[in-house]
């Protein structure tokens, strides 16, 4: 693992379609938090105030699926600009609950969502809610995926160690610690 200018990996945390609940996870390491920032820089996440993914991230966390346009974007800049990529959790690993929405293509969708459930204002958003796409994927159907650790959401000391054994130079052996949906 290459190293910032001052000795630190360089972490980012990306959200997709998901519901938070590894990021919620990630957050729950508690005081482990303070040990792993002794060792990475946090450059990228919902968590800080960073707007503008950076030129090269050593480490990135992707929770959730792809399903929308931006989604689509955000995956593929993510992938051309970091090192390794940890797909964080079932839904990024095998889309999970976003999918459930695939059998019944994104025309039903739009219309339970913004026809049949809405009193006012019936229509389909054609701003600042992107578009779906066909189908909720798993992030490595779009792009290259170095590491997956499934769980829903995975376990704080599942990412504690992924982490730890990331920062260290070392591929985590991730089979040996959790399982989908646990």
């Amino acid at each position: 693992m290459s190293e910032s200018t001052n000795g630190k990996v360089s972490l980012a945390t990306v959200w997709l379609d998901g519901c938070s609940g590894c990021h919620m996870s990630f957050l729950d390491m508690d005081e482990r938090l303070l040990e792993i920032a002794e060792h990475v820089n946090l450059v990228y996440s919902p968590l800080v105030d960073v707007k503008v993914f950076p030129e090269m991230v050593d480490v990135t966390l992707i929770e959730g699926a792809v399903s929308s346009t931006d989604d689509l974007a955000k995956i593929q800049k993510v992938r051309a600009h970091t090192r390794l990529l940890v797909s964080l959790g079932d839904c990024a690993v095998t889309a999970n609950v976003p999918a459930m929405r695939n059998p019944f293509g994104t025309e039903a969708v739009y219309r339970r969502a913004y026809f049949e459930n809405a009193q006012l204002n019936q229509r389909i958003p054609n701003e600042i809610i992107p578009p779906l796409l066909p189908e909720s994927r798993p992030v490595h159907e779009i792009v290259h995926v170095d590491v997956f650790v499934p769980g829903c959401p995975p376990h704080r000391d599942v990412i504690y160690y992924v982490l730890t054994e990331l920062v260290a130079g070392r591929r985590p052996e991730v089979e040996k610690h959790t399982r989908f949906g646990k």
